[in-house]
């Protein structure tokens, strides 16, 4: 009896043989290729004759198998840069979103890796298209002309740079980022730019519009779940149309006429202000002295005049003589006359030769004074009125007794 692949030396059941497995796994996959097997003759005489095995008339299948079982696993490895998120699709499904760093997957068919860079910074142009190696721009019209609240136009041309911030929302709820951000771009400037004056857009207001359209394009986009972040908003150029660009250009003139005039009249202003402020105050202050000087001296006066008063309701004959003789001094102390009594004089006189040199020559500082000295009574100012009186009584009488 001949012995069945499936059956040991003892008659019993064992497993499948190996080689017969895949030789029949090779004869399916024949088949499935459309590859017709050659019939196989069979006599009588070689019914009773053993039949080879498999191994000897087969090519191995196993190492082959196993070699592209490697290699299909091997297509799943894939790295994740930095800065980059790595999403793994399962059938078109999202499954994981993978950190930067080397990552394996189930190879294709039945898994799928979509890798996204997140800090990438991307720039779209509205209003103008540059061109690349340093030609001119082209302006977009269509995109650049705008209304103002004044009921103005302006061309207005900018620049978006944007990144993203969601893996899921870039991938499964926006189709494409560039027409999102530039349809998010135009209704944000179109809006705030319909909102302002054309004076306002065009020279001082650049950059406040700019700030406000970057807040109403992230909330636009947020809106939408489009995983879009914006990061810089940068006004090109704006200007009038061409047609009126020279009116215009005058407008632009006049004002910076204007304000050269203002500056030049401000800086006028700030020179002679502040000098006639100091002159002002330099005239204040000499008052504030002289009405100081003069009220000092009126209660000085006022005061002496009260003292000199005291002392005349003492005794009016003595003030009354002061009071003379004080006057006395004061004229002739400024006469250069030397009076002399002819019937009373003395062959010996007594001149202030000195007081006399001193105003003849007021300017000569090196001028000895002659030894003759006439002594004239002082008056001290600490004393009271009655005893400086005394004093100079005293010192007439001395006097006439020296000329005696």
């Amino acid at each position: 009896m001949a012995k069945n692949p499936g059956q040991n030396n003892n008659n019993e059941e064992g497993p499948p043989d190996l080689d017969e497995l895949l030789n029949d796994l090779g004869k399916k996959i024949s088949r499935l290729f459309g590859k017709k097997e050659a019939p196989q003759k069979t006599s009588k005489s070689n019914q009773n004759e053993p039949k080879p095995t498999p191994s000897n008339n087969h090519f191995p299948l196993t190492p082959i198998i196993l070699i592209i079982l490697l290699i299909w696993a091997a297509t799943g490895f894939y790295v994740v840069d930095q800065g980059s998120r790595g999403v793994v699709l399962r059938f078109g499904k999202n499954t994981e979103v993978t950190m930067p760093g080397p990552r394996w997957h189930i190879p294709f068919p039945i898994e799928s890796v979509e890798v996204v860079n997140l800090e990438q910074v991307r720039t779209i142009e509205v209003g103008y298209r540059s061109a690349g190696d340093g030609a001119a721009r082209s302006k977009e019209l269509k995109e650049s002309l705008m209304l103002t609240d004044d009921e103005n136009i302006i061309d207005l041309q900018f620049a978006v740079q944007y990144n993203l911030k969601s893996v899921e929302d870039y991938l499964f709820n926006n189709r494409s980022a560039e027409s999102s951000v530039r349809g998010a771009a135009e209704t944000a400037i179109r809006e705030i730019v319909g909102k302002s004056k054309m004076d306002f857009a065009l020279y001082e207001g650049r950059e406040e519009i700019a700030v406000k359209a970057k807040k109403l394009m992230q909330e636009i986009l947020d809106r939408y779940k489009t995983g879009i972040n914006i990061t810089s908003v940068t006004m090109q150029n704006a200007q009038p149309p061409e047609q009126v660009q020279a009116s215009f250009d005058d407008a632009v003139k006049a004002k910076q006429d204007l304000e050269r005039q203002k500056n030049e009249g401000q800086a006028y202003a700030n020179d002679i202000v502040p000098k006639a402020k100091g002159t002002a105050s330099r005239l204040t202050a000499e008052a504030m002295g002289y009405r100081s000087k003069v009220e000092n001296e009126a209660k000085g006066n006022a005061s002496r005049f009260e003292q000199i008063l005291t002392q005349y309701d003492r005794s009016p004959e003595v003030m009354r003589d002061r009071l003379y003789i004080e006057a006395q001094e004061q004229i002739l102390s400024n006469v250069s006359k030397v009076i002399v009594d002819q019937k009373n004089s003395n062959s010996l006189l007594y001149l202030p030769l000195d007081k006399l040199i001193q105003q003849a020559v007021p300017s000569n500082k090196d001028v000895v004074s002659p030894t003759l000295n006439v002594t004239t009574p002082q008056v001290d100012i600490n004393q009271t009125p009655l005893q400086n009186l005394e004093r100079t009584r005293d010192a007439f009488k001395s006097r006439d007794r020296e000329t005696r």
